[in-house]
């Protein structure tokens, strides 16, 4: 309810008298609003059905693409308010992440999301590991070919005044 509350200090004009209706209409005795029952409120009230529609269209296509771990996060946190009903259960919302991710970490995560006490955050925080880790390495092998091929290069190079010598 704290959200809630807060929330509500900031609405001004229109959206305050909407806030102060519809917390008239709760039941009354019910417990205090959870933040996720006010947003849908709120989006229901003051989003129209064609920006929802769009949102929900945005979230079903979403794909980490060329975006980092995090980035992918926030705009899945983001986009998934217009999509309450295709996530009704953690589960669920884990499984929907994962399938967005990239190729880079979409195995290891597929994996660790059979993981029964795997939730959301801790799937965020396993593909962001992953995904640092595996772009270590693949900096690491970028670097040691360079430096391999480099090598080779030098050498080369070094049998030329040779080779040169011996044909003229």
């Amino acid at each position: 309810m704290e959200g809630v509350e807060l929330a509500s200090y900031h609405l001004k004009g229109v959206a305050y008298s909407w806030f102060e209706v519809w917390e008239d209409f709760r039941e009354e005795g019910s417990p205090p609003a959870r933040w996720s029952e006010f947003v849908d409120a709120f989006i229901d009230q003051f989003v129209l059905a064609e920006i929802k529609a769009a949102r929900a269209v945005e979230f079903e296509t979403l794909k980490q693409g060329s975006k980092n771990v995090w980035e992918y996060h926030v705009e899945f946190v983001c986009l998934s308010k217009y999509v309450v009903h295709m996530m009704p259960t953690m589960e669920a919302r884990v499984r929907r992440f994962v399938q967005g991710l990239s190729p880079l970490v979409i195995n290891e995560a597929a994996r660790t999301s059979l993981n029964s006490d795997m939730n959301y955050g801790r799937m965020v925080v396993f593909a962001q590991a992953t995904e640092a880790q595996k772009l270590k390495l693949r900096m690491e092998h970028e670097s040691s070919s360079r430096a391999r091929s480099a090598g080779n290069l030098g050498n080369s190079f070094r049998a030329v005044p040779v080779l040169c010598s011996i044909f003229s």
